[in-house]
């Protein structure tokens, strides 16, 4: 049972402004839309199991990447998996500065509002997410989501001489699109790995057809 329950009374303030943010649609021209690119990093893949160890975020607008409107946080967590350790790099004892898990949802959806998600492999971490959101008594998000991986397909030229993949991996879209991979495995580096890669797909899409966001959620996550 999380520390809310499910009712009127009880339902924290921040969710009441994250609800209230939806009053206002989403704006279907994507020059002008406003999306919140994200990554986390976790003690693993079970989403029964483990946990959010950190967020990063970052804001898409006006087809620009706001870098000062990032946001990155970092959480208290009882359960640590020493061999994903290796990969992240969070300790639990670190010096770096953690906040409690609801802590960490409210600073996160304060953000985030009814902002479009963008995400690389986006069904875990919106699993993640609403995992973490229920453990606390809370909803599900209610944002719309887009998959990097599934709209990258979408760039793919049509060819029998090319066979298109099931998944790709954020290191394939990075070699693909020549980013930096340098602060890869932190969420904060691959939200950005991901927030660039979003930008020259989209551009990609553009050459074919002129695309709306009606477009790019049809093809789902």
């Amino acid at each position: 049972m999380g520390i809310f329950k499910k009712t009127n009374a009880n339902i924290p303030e921040f969710w009441k402004a994250y609800e209230k943010s939806f009053d206002a649609k989403p704006i279907a021209d994507i020059s002008k839309t406003e999306f919140v690119v994200l990554d986390t990093e976790t003690t693993g893949f079970d989403y029964e199991r483990d946990r959010i160890l950190s967020i990063g975020a970052i804001l898409l607008k006006n087809n620009c990447i706001a870098i000062n409107k990032s946001l990155e946080i970092f959480l208290q967590q009882k359960h640590y998996n020493s061999e994903t350790v290796k990969i992240h790099g969070i300790l639990k004892k670190g010096k770096i500065k953690k906040v409690s898990e609801i802590d960490a949802l409210r600073q996160f959806l304060e953000y985030l509002e009814n902002r479009v998600i963008v995400a690389h492999h986006a069904h875990f971490d919106m699993t993640m997410l609403n995992k973490a959101l229920k453990r606390n008594g809370l909803p599900r998000l209610k944002n719309e989501v887009l998959d990097t991986v599934n709209l990258y397909k979408k760039t793919l030229i049509r060819s029998n001489l090319l066979e298109k993949k099931e998944n790709y991996s954020l290191d394939e879209l990075a070699d693909k699109f020549s980013i930096s991979k340098k602060d890869r495995h932190t969420a904060m580096g691959d939200a950005y790995i991901t927030a660039i890669a979003f930008l020259k797909i989209i551009r990609k899409l553009n050459d074919k057809n002129q695309i709306t966001l009606k477009n790019l959620l049809a093809v789902g996550y």
